[in-house]
């Protein structure tokens, strides 16, 4: 039994709407560019594939892609895009859900992996990338990099998002790891906002690469974005690449 939060028929339904800004050319472009080159003439598995908004137009570039997705509710908003044979989904959680064949390129992206509430699952979801690919194939992984250092003293809460449709903002436990992202959303045009808040735990990327090392997967690559910045001390997120040894 997986600790993830599952997403409801009602987040499922006004989810491509809300992260329209995340399936823009701009991002998704460079995000595509990145993984089509990792996937090369072999296979892709997304963990936590969603509604789609990364495996479908991965799949029409031409990359044979399945998924596995938690929530129903997700992959039926999917399924109106593509059919099961063009982009093959199963329920399942992504710590220990087994699809037949082997991949070149398993990917999670979005901070996902953060779903995984306790570090043994989030060691499982790379023992099963791992058992996924092929022996020269990579494991990816898009994270946002926890932003303590922005905590003033004494405070929990770091603001993520201030806009006219959207507050956004985390509370963090450090002694748990755990942070909790609140939400208030503008519903409609009589000025009604919609609350809602997610579970995550967060890593670091030296726990990340301790969690590949024991799945026997190796660091081979870390940029800050998909256009493949530098990865430093300043940068909010990481790409980051793991090889299973050939």
């Amino acid at each position: 039994m997986t600790s993830s939060e599952l997403w409801t028929r009602a987040t499922a339904e006004r989810y491509d709407a809300e992260e329209n800004a995340m399936s823009s050319a701009a991002v998704l472009g460079p995000t595509l560019d990145f993984l089509t080159e990792l996937a090369g003439d072999g296979r892709a598995l997304e963990f936590a594939v969603g509604t789609g908004r990364v495996a479908v137009p991965l799949r029409e570039r031409g990359v044979s892609v399945v998924g596995i997705e938690l929530s129903e509710h997700m992959a039926a908003v999917l399924r109106r895009k593509i059919d099961e044979e063009g982009l093959p989904v199963t329920i399942g959680d992504m710590a220990t859900t087994v699809v037949p064949g082997e991949f070149t390129l398993v990917y999670l992206v979005y901070n996902t992996i953060s779903n995984l509430l306790t570090q043994d699952e989030q060691v499982e979801c790379f023992r099963n990338a791992a058992r996924h690919l092929m022996p020269g194939g990579r494991f990816v992984i898009e994270l946002e990099t926890p932003p303590l250092r922005l905590l003033p003293p004494g405070q929990v809460a770091v603001p993520f998002d201030v806009s006219e449709r959207h507050l956004g903002f985390d509370t963090f436990d450090v002694v748990e790891q755990m942070l909790v992202s609140h939400h208030l959303t503008l519903d409609g045009d009589d000025g009604r906002y919609r609350r809602g808040s997610s579970r995550h735990r967060y890593a670091w990327p030296a726990e990340l690469d301790l969690m590949a090392r024991i799945a026997g997967l190796k660091l081979e690559r870390r940029v800050a974005d998909w256009n493949g910045a530098a990865f430093t001390q300043d940068s909010s997120k990481h790409i980051s690449v793991w090889r299973k040894p050939a």
